[in-house]
């Protein structure tokens, strides 16, 4: 890892906010994510099971964790598995933790290795009256690939089939949605390096750069400051190519008189960044790209002061599609009859602005959390308003992060420039 060890205190407050959650005389078990090849003798770079991470901060292959609060034996209540260390492998693939080491990353006393396990779980599954497993329940989960946590459970259900099992990401899709002022500390830190970044850009951009020049730039001061990396695809859209949600092509010119849109986040300690600025591509916003660019400002600070414990994300969006629809006409995207006749299930601003306003952030960029339900204090979203007009060529959008507070939220983004005037003048320097 990169980044400077985070202080373990943060897994063991969420292992004990599941373990609280947990029925009695239940056993939970979590699995590290497959190593997965890719081509010839390669794999693909390893990702942790982010579960598994939000409760250890261990990114090592091969680990597993065991929670069984009622355990007899006091010692085997919490259990961090990990791969044996292997001098040959360490040879090729550089160092295996060692037990103090995973104990001083998780605040887990208790270390066995992967290849004793077997003889020390099935005593423990055969005192407990209820198992709990996990699966991916991201709402937008698409991958059909049997991965290992789908592979253990098949595993686990033809051991032991008469045990009642439970949904252990029932309960992380809750926990994870609330994050604690030891989480959010790291949070900030992959934010602070992102508006190091971002300030590095406002220097750097000019007529005749490429967008992937522009990705370097923001890579580098990412990896220089101890990020992990890319906290996700880095979008650097330029000129007609911001309307691309999800450009991340980044190989085009940018062009004197164009915007170029950037969404981008460092990822620090697992968790993740997730900023966008749209800035002038010669250091000077026009007339209308200014008006528009002012708009989208409007909107979002709109969203920042309804976005509250106490609303939903539905209403939420309901409320900031009434206001896109007023900044709109004055811009002459929508008209009076537009409104009047539009389809309540498709408004009349959704031809501008086509995508969610916020959503959850955390260990995943698209994190857990609740859509229908109240939004709850210690939750962490975006807000990330867009205009995209593809009469004019333009695409705008502006996101910070906020951490929701008792009456309101706090701009984790606050010291991140996002005036017209301000970006302006940076650029000018």
């Amino acid at each position: 890892m990169k980044y400077k060890p985070l202080n373990a205190e943060i897994f063991v407050q969420n292992r004990k906010r599941f373990v609280e959650k947990m029925e009695k005389n239940a056993i939970a078990i979590f699995n590290s994510n497959d190593e997965l090849p890719s081509n010839g003798d390669a794999l693909y770079g390893f990702k942790q099971n982010s579960d598994l991470y939000w409760l250890t901060g261990i990114v090592q292959e091969d680990t597993m964790l065991v929670l069984f609060p009622d355990n007899p034996d006091p010692k085997f209540r919490e259990v961090l598995v990990l791969v044996r260390p292997n001098e040959l492998k360490e040879k090729w693939d550089g160092h295996r933790l060692r037990k103090e080491e995973g104990t001083g990353i998780s605040g887990i006393q208790t270390i066995v290795w992967l290849d004793v396990l077997d003889g020390l779980l099935q005593p423990w599954i055969h005192l407990a009256d209820a198992i709990y497993l996990n699966t991916n329940e991201n709402d937008r989960k698409s991958n059909l690939l049997a991965v290992r946590d789908y592979r253990y459970i098949s595993e686990m259900r033809s051991r032991y089939p008469l045990h009642n099992y439970k949904r252990s990401a029932r309960i992380l899709k809750d926990l994870r949605a609330i994050k604690t002022p030891l989480e959010v500390e790291v949070m900030q830190e992959a934010i602070d390096i992102t508006e190091k970044a971002f300030r590095r850009l406002l220097g750097f951009i000019k007529p005749g750069v490429f967008e992937y020049e522009i990705e370097a730039e923001l890579v580098h001061e990412f990896l220089r400051n101890r990020a992990t990396g890319e906290g996700y695809g880095s979008i650097i859209a330029s000129g007609d190519r911001a309307r691309t949600l999800h450009y991340v092509n980044n190989n085009q010119e940018c062009k004197d008189g164009e915007l170029v849109l950037m969404d981008f986040g460092a990822q620090y300690g697992g968790y993740n960044a997730d900023l966008t600025r749209t800035v002038p591509v010669n250091g000077k916003f026009t007339k209308r790209q200014k008006e528009v660019y002012n708009a989208c400002l409007d909107i979002h600070k709109y969203c920042k002061s309804i976005l509250k414990p106490g609303i939903t994300l539905l209403d939420y969006t309901d409320k900031v599609g009434d206001e896109a629809t007023k900044q709109f006409l004055k811009l002459g995207l929508i008209t009076e009859a537009d409104v009047k006749n539009e389809d309540p299930e498709n408004r009349a601003y959704r031809k501008y602005l086509y995508h969610g306003i916020s959503h959850h952030l955390g260990v995943d960029v698209h994190d857990l959390g609740t859509k229908t339900e109240a939004l709850q204090e210690g939750m962490l979203l975006t807000i990330e308003p867009g205009i995209y007009i593809e009469q004019e060529q333009m695409g705008i959008r502006i996101e910070n992060n906020v951490w929701l507070t008792k009456d309101g939220n706090i701009d984790l983004m606050k010291n991140i420039p996002y005036e017209a005037d301000e970006i302006e003048a940076l650029m000018k320097k």
